[in-house]
């Protein structure tokens, strides 16, 4: 469904220009599709790259997840949009109430239907990310049941984690994890706080090392790409309705609806419904 939101998504990242972000290059319409064409990244998937490995080394982890915080903070820096971050896929708002994704990297006040601070929400998803590289499983599923995204949902609520006894990381990382994984955003740590934690801080690359002694984000020089005009026609081209297309409901397999007394109704709300894919949307 093409509406304002994708529009917006489209613009936003059009103007994201930072080494750790994959570049826009420019969107075409098909006869059946809106594409958007995206930089290469010829390293494939972080998260394909953890199933390959099994799990990361300490050291590993770390430079990717430096790599992930500078482009995050980048994006907040940005202060037009809010990024929802996980090792398979970024997703873009610009009003963060509602909510689009898998329950395994979702922060608690937004599984709770709140309005909520992304950037706050953000460290969550951050920490989740690494969390999975080092131990190689998410940290909220339920071990006896992986595939029970209202199990997983009630862990989150609980924060409820462990770092299983074959994983050996550092008192400081674990340091970092613990104050990433807390239900109150207030007292959650912050992105710059991240950027100034002591292993963080280890081997951080020169580029990264400048990046957090100026307090500037990177930015990578302009390169040549479609004018907002170009791309604006485009989107109102493919708006238009093409006869005998299925209604967007049509694909949809299923919606959570979670209430704020969420936790209580879990287990007792018939209307509740995840798919297989465990992907979850909230209708606002």
């Amino acid at each position: 469904m093409i509406d304002e939101n994708v529009q917006r998504e489209i613009i936003n990242h059009r103007s994201l220009r930072h080494p750790n972000i994959v570049r826009f290059k420019e969107v075409i319409l098909t006869p059946t599709h809106l594409a958007i064409v995206m930089e290469y990244a010829y390293g494939g998937e972080l998260f394909e790259r953890i199933c390959n490995a099994g799990r990361f080394s300490e050291n590993e982890a770390r430079f990717f997840f430096q790599q992930l915080i500078s482009g995050v903070s980048y994006c907040h820096a940005m202060a037009n949009f809010k990024s929802s971050c996980c090792s398979q896929s970024s997703v873009l708002h610009s009003q963060p109430k509602s909510t689009v994704g898998t329950p395994a990297y979702i922060a608690p006040e937004v599984l709770l239907k709140k309005e909520y601070d992304g950037k706050i929400a953000d460290v969550w998803s951050c920490g989740v990310t690494l969390y999975v590289m080092l131990v190689g499983a998410y940290p909220f599923e339920d071990p006896e049941g992986p595939r029970n995204f209202r199990k997983t949902i009630q862990r989150i609520l609980s924060v409820q984690y462990s770092i299983p006894d074959y994983v050996h990381i550092s008192p400081e990382c674990q340091h970092l994890i613990s104050g990433i994984f807390v239900a109150d955003p207030a007292k959650r740590i912050t992105i710059p706080e991240i950027r100034n934690h002591e292993w963080f801080l280890k081997n951080l690359p020169a580029d990264l090392m400048e990046e957090n002694t100026t307090n500037k984000p990177y930015e990578e020089p302009d390169q040549p790409m479609q004018s907002n005009d170009e791309i604006m026609r485009i989107i109102e081209e493919a708006t238009i309705p093409v006869a005998g297309a299925r209604s967007f409901n049509q694909y949809l397999t299923g919606s959570l609806d979670i209430d704020d007394d969420m936790e209580d109704d879990l287990e007792s709300d018939p209307d509740l419904d995840i798919d297989s894919s465990g992907e979850i949307v909230y209708a606002m």
